[in-house]
């Protein structure tokens, strides 16, 4: 499916970069464009958690994206510096899908919420949120503390959708990738797009 404007997908520094890959394989293999940015904090975790190092330059990001993602073509997407705040995505004047951000840290989270943009990533979406745009975000932290429960109702009450990493269990899940995808899928579903290949229920 061809799409008019392409998707911003936003990765920072929380545990759990699973859910970036999965949503990223379902998009390209659905067709869709993509403007992606990781934090600078993401490159540390992806060294931390699977002992892989995310290069630096953009061109050889996208390689490496789509090397995760097992999707050599289909799609089209474009990887930002985490710093260039001089990028398209930093702009209210280019035209968006939206931007979804997962996994989220609550770094991220207090950040947008006061509307400090020190990065390329909090800074779209800043703009997503002052142009009106969907912005969807998928904390993944436990136990969520005062001050993060109050990021998350101020970033709730300007229209910023929720959807914390917990999946359901009546789709009767066999595999982590299970678990994840249906996570993925329902974070999607905020933003109108319907390509992950999950059972939804059906009713009794």
């Amino acid at each position: 499916m061809k799409q008019l404007n392409p998707l911003i997908l936003g990765i920072t520094g929380a545990s759990g970069l699973i859910y970036a890959v999965r949503a990223l394989k379902f998009l390209l293999e659905a067709d869709y464009e993509i403007e992606l940015v990781a934090s600078k904090s993401a490159y540390m975790v992806w060294q931390a958690e699977q002992n892989i190092r995310m290069p630096p330059e953009p061109d050889q990001q996208e390689q490496f994206w789509r090397q995760q993602a097992g999707v050599t073509t289909g799609g089209k997407l474009i990887c930002h510096r985490w710093g260039d705040v001089g990028a398209t995505i930093a702009s209210g004047s280019f035209r968006t899908l939206g931007m979804l951000i997962l996994p989220c840290s609550m770094g991220t989270v207090a950040k947008i919420a006061n509307g400090l943009s020190s990065d390329l990533l909090e800074r779209a979406a800043d703009v997503q949120i002052k142009e009106g745009k969907p912005l969807v975000i998928v904390p993944r932290e436990t136990p969520f503390s005062l001050i993060h429960l109050g990021n998350l109702t101020a970033l709730a009450q300007t229209g910023v959708r929720i959807v914390p990493a917990n999946p359901a269990w009546y789709h009767h899940p066999k595999t982590i990738e299970d678990l994840v995808d249906f996570v993925v899928a329902r974070a999607l579903d905020q933003l109108n797009i319907d390509c992950v290949p999950i059972n939804r229920w059906q009713g009794h």
